[in-house]
């Protein structure tokens, strides 16, 4: 019950966020624009408590669950009519062409404050306004994280975890276990020392003398030229240094996969593969590329108990092979923070943003070439989860890395050329600009119904695939 209010919490306040940053951008270009806003909220439902300020009640609602705004005539088939003397406005529905209004008080005609009565660039910088201040926003956070935090592996001793068979630390003899005496004549280097002279030695000959198992090793190793220590590119050398003694634990396992079919359940621990002990997934991946897809035996503990050993054979997915398996974090790693300066927090932000925010298109593309299966995509639940463990990890990383990639991500869903969507409204403007006349309203409602049930439908099915990950409805084997 606890983790359960933590990660609901965690849910209302980051999607809350992301949802009222976003239609903030609405808002803001709306105004800029002189469309008329009618309310901007933040939550769904009954008022609570607000101000009315101009046309815009600015208001709190009781459902915490994001936010809207109301523009006059923002609608399909909504058009909008001002009475001449009163100022006042109100909203007619039409069938797609203009209704004469006869009044004895008052004559009607249409509202220039109107989102339909502005040019259609204006109604397209408007619609991509949400998706575009949700970009800023991941961009501001990765700044804010980078600049005033930018956790790093506490390390005092380079220990190597894996050494990719074939690799230059290989050919330079260096072995999985061995501890980092000396690196290009710097004696001791911790973790991050070793990280970035590996990144500032790239394309080079370097000395190193290593501890192993008491005795002095030394050799020189010859870097490659591409290696990019900033965003732990020090697989390239063949080289995985060991930062956490905890075995690596399944958080979530994929339907039909190898490690489904074999038994493995949220919680394992994978102890040792073949023998070898990995404490995070990178190493053991690289293993696996290594074997070729060769089957595998891993030894398990599973609540504290070790089970017999277990014979698994990857499968490919993403071009390489896997398990088929979600990592929980790596537990009990010291960090200590080492802010960058200015500079190089934007340009650590940049290219967080760019690695991140294909995502949700990678994920579609997949499920359209057959490469994922529906049944492992995730919603509000999910995105519930992994916040909740979020707010439990004790790195600030964790925080800022996933309240970023879900306004990255949200911004992109967004963007998707389906109505209902912004980027739907922006395609159907698009058309309209090249027709130069604006599509039959009855063409737009049935459009918007139709996507309208599809998304209902699409929505259904997501949340039933995230509550049945969910651990009640697992049936753990013994």
């Amino acid at each position: 019950m606890h983790d359960f209010f933590i990660s609901a919490v965690a849910f209302i306040v980051l999607v809350g966020v992301m949802v009222v940053v976003h239609e903030f951008g609405h808002f803001l270009v709306a105004k800029l624009c002189g469309v008329r806003v009618e309310a901007f909220s933040v939550g769904f439902g009954p008022r609570l408590f607000g101000i009315k300020y101009g046309d815009t009640d600015y208001k709190v609602c009781l459902l915490p669950l994001g936010g809207f705004v109301k523009m006059t005539g923002e609608n399909p088939g909504e058009v909008v009519t001002l009475p001449a003397p009163s100022g006042n406005y109100k909203v007619q529905k039409t069938l797609g062409y203009e209704e004469e209004s006869q009044s004895s008080e008052e004559s009607l005609s249409y509202d220039p404050g109107s989102f339909m009565a502005h040019p259609r660039w204006q109604r397209m910088l408007i619609g991509v306004a949400g998706p575009f201040f949700n970009f800023l926003l991941a961009f501001g956070l990765m700044c804010v994280y980078f600049n005033f935090i930018n956790e790093v592996p506490d390390i005092r001793t380079t220990k190597l975890e894996w050494v990719t068979p074939g690799s230059a630390a290989d050919q330079a003899g260096l072995k999985p276990g061995d501890a980092i005496a000396a690196f290009d004549n710097v004696a001791h280097p911790d973790y991050q020392k070793f990280h970035d002279l590996v990144g500032d030695d790239a394309n080079k000959t370097v000395p190193v003398t290593v501890d192993r198992n008491g005795a002095t090793f030394r050799t020189s190793i010859h870097l490659p030229g591409r290696i990019d220590a900033l965003h732990d590119d020090l697989s390239k050398a063949g080289i995985f240094v060991q930062y956490t003694q905890s075995p690596i634990q399944i958080d979530q396992v994929s339907p039909g996969s190898p490690a489904q079919q074999v038994g493995l359940v949220s919680g394992d621990k994978i102890v040792a593969v073949d023998g070898h002990e990995f404490h995070t997934v990178l190493p053991l991946v690289d293993y696996m590329q290594t074997g070729k897809g060769k089957p595998i035996t891993l030894t398990i503990e599973r609540r504290d108990v070790t089970l017999a050993p277990i014979v698994v054979h990857p499968y490919t997915q993403d071009g390489g092979w896997r398990l088929g398996f979600l990592p929980a974090g790596p537990e009990n790693v010291p960090v200590r923070a080492e802010p960058m300066d200015f500079a190089s927090a934007i340009g650590e932000s940049r290219d967080f943003c760019a690695e991140n925010s294909l995502l949700i298109v990678n994920v579609l593309k997949k499920l359209l070439t057959h490469q994922v299966s529906v049944k492992q995509l995730s919603g509000p639940v999910g995105i519930a989860v992994a916040a909740g463990q979020a707010v439990k990890e004790p790195y600030w990383s964790a925080k800022f890395g996933l309240a970023a990639s879900i306004s990255l991500n949200l911004g992109i869903l967004n963007l998707l050329p389906f109505p209902i969507l912004d980027g739907g409204l922006i395609l159907l403007l698009m058309i309209e600009s090249i027709m130069r006349r604006d599509i039959s309203m009855i063409v737009k409602e049935r459009i918007y119904q139709a996507a309208f049930v599809v998304l209902v439908a699409f929505f259904a099915f997501i949340m039933f695939n995230d509550v049945s990950k969910l651990q009640i409805f697992s049936h753990l084997k013994p």
